[in-house]
């Protein structure tokens, strides 16, 4: 049997409600050559009967004989994949047409690239939303940020399959919820690691997702990934930085104190400062990269004045060079401060 240009991989449990408009999106693909691996993971609806029930032979159903969690029951499914490209996808959310097509070209024509991912919209209570990631990115903006977040959407991913075939295993149950983070690291010394600007994916947002239900968890695992990726910089500091990083950019907890904030700013300049240092880059991605940093640091200044955690005095001292307030308008900034009083005062007097 001649090997498919693409497998997708999904994981399924209890995905009755939603996993059928999801297989509907990969049959409606203009590109075919493509298998769909689903291991379900001992589902106790009627997600097996759903799976059960679908015509296309491009499907291949892996009923699990126990449930194993989701990060395993992935694995096995990328063990099963005969493509030479990987295509992840969750059970939940919805493909464009053109998605598997526009990746592989892209692999095809981008040897050095082990890993594409495409920009997202997002499906939440009946309304599509764009996604508060980056709009327009280069390879060099999005290494650049795996640096302090994930700037990538799991099932907008495609990887290359010999470079899975490296890692062992493929995504690592200790480091649940942030797995696919830790994979993109691992990833990167293999190749580059890029995004189509084009919005090829929907992701659905709802209250059994698992980025609502376990941020603790979520949390934890993302601070270990980028502790070991900045021990080189920060050494024993690891640590702490990677909490700030974890908490307040991938989380956007509000910075609780002046402290915080400029520990967090320092943070971001100095991994910025190593980063431009080290990779090859030219000046349209210096542009990018500080135009996105100083973004973020604006969205954390208003995160935090909204809360009332800091006041505009505080944003003003501890700003980092060339990040200023982050793009921000002075008028945003007194809205979020004032905001923040209000919040303040009901605090004071609950």
């Amino acid at each position: 049997m001649t090997a498919p240009a693409i497998s997708v991989i999904m994981a399924a449990y209890n995905g009755a409600a939603l996993i059928g408009e999801t297989i509907d999106s990969l049959k409606a693909q203009h590109f075919s050559d493509f298998e769909v691996i689903i291991v379900d993971d001992c589902s106790t609806d009627t997600t097996r009967d759903i799976l059960r029930a679908i015509d296309d032979p491009r499907f291949r159903i892996i009923e699990s004989p126990i449930n194993q969690g989701p990060v395993r029951t992935r694995n096995c499914a990328v063990a099963a994949a005969r493509g030479r490209y990987i295509a992840a996808l969750d059970q939940d959310d919805l493909c464009h047409p053109d998605r598997l097509g526009a990746q592989r070209a892209y692999l095809d024509a981008n040897p050095d690239t082990v890993l594409v991912a495409t920009a997202t919209r997002e499906l939440a209570d009946g309304v599509i939303r764009h996604s508060t990631l980056p709009a327009l990115t280069r390879p060099a903006l999005v290494e650049w940020m795996l640096q302090i977040c994930n700037p990538l959407v799991w099932s907008s991913v495609m990887l290359r399959r010999d470079a899975a075939q490296q890692l062992t295993p493929f995504t690592r149950p200790e480091l649940l919820y942030a797995e696919d983070f830790d994979l993109y690291h691992r990833l990167a010394p293999m190749g580059r690691i890029a995004r189509l600007d084009d919005e090829l994916v929907i992701y659905r947002s709802h209250g059994g997702g698992a980025s609502q239900r376990f941020t603790t968890t979520m949390n934890d695992s993302a601070k270990r990934v980028l502790t070991a990726c900045h021990e080189r910089l920060f050494g024993a500091e690891a640590g702490m930085r990677a909490d700030l990083l974890s908490r307040h950019v991938m989380h956007r907890e509000p910075v609780p104190n002046r402290d915080q904030l400029a520990a967090l700013g320092d943070t971001l300049l100095r991994l910025q400062t190593d980063f431009l240092g080290r990779v090859a880059v030219d000046d349209e991605d210096v542009r990018l990269i500080r135009w996105e940093t100083a973004r973020l640091w604006g969205r954390i200044g208003r995160a935090g004045l909204r809360s009332g955690s800091i006041d505009l005095a505080d944003t003003v001292a501890v700003r980092p060079d060339h990040l200023g307030l982050g793009y921000a308008r002075v008028e945003e900034l007194f809205l979020s401060r004032l905001i923040g009083g209000v919040r303040s005062v009901r605090r004071r007097y609950a």
